[in-house]
């Protein structure tokens, strides 16, 4: 059984950091590109970051390069989103997404960007 479970998540005021965890199991980690999605209140789902399965290659939302970076850890199986100088709009709840051979999803963790 395939899970993604996300960590790090929280309240924090503009200009502040978090960073977020998604550990997988039950899949070749290895294998798989890993995303982050996010989805605001009233919106649709948007992709924040993608690294490739070797981790060779990343990609940003425009809205968040050079304020946010994408990682993963192959030997913990783990894809991380450092988030910097985070805004207001920032606020949403997080999704991580492995894909390759199949889908998965994380169930989200919300992140809340308020003073």
């Amino acid at each position: 059984q395939v899970q993604l479970v996300e960590s790090g998540g929280g309240l924090v005021k503009p200009g502040g950091s978090l960073k977020l965890s998604c550990t997988a199991s039950g899949l070749i980690f290895w294998l798989y590109d890993m995303n982050w999605y996010r989805q605001a209140p009233g919106k649709e789902r948007e992709l924040v970051a993608i690294i490739t399965s070797t981790g060779t290659y990343t990609h940003y939302a425009e809205s968040v390069k050079d304020r946010f970076t994408i990682s993963r850890d192959k030997d913990k199986s783990t894809v991380y989103l450092q988030m910097d100088r985070l805004r207001p709009e920032d606020t949403a709840v997080y999704f991580c997404n492995a894909r390759g051979s199949a889908d998965y999803w994380g169930q989200g963790t919300q992140v809340t960007v308020s003073s």
